[in-house]
């Protein structure tokens, strides 16, 4: 046994995990914290979109319709 080439590829498995642990250290530490609110400036866009007008319209009108058919049962009141 070569202990020459034994530790050559020791040391490449070292160097491997530790590019490894590196790149998920990177990767956690550009995600969301965890635990707290977020640091200030750090503006958050909601991914959700704004409904137009048209579209609010469309959809009332579609709902009106649901409930004029049935469709739809009235809430359970809450207490």
């Amino acid at each position: 046994m070569d202990t020459n080439r034994i530790l050559a590829e020791l040391r490449a498995e070292r160097d491997r995990l530790d590019q490894a642990i590196s790149a998920l250290e990177a990767v956690n530490s550009t995600g969301r914290r965890s635990v707290g609110r977020p640091p200030r400036g750090a503006a958050t866009r909601s991914r959700r979109g704004r409904m137009s007008a048209a579209a609010r319209r469309k959809l009332s009108r579609l709902l009106k319709q649901r409930w004029a058919q049935g469709k739809m049962k009235p809430r359970a009141e809450v207490r």
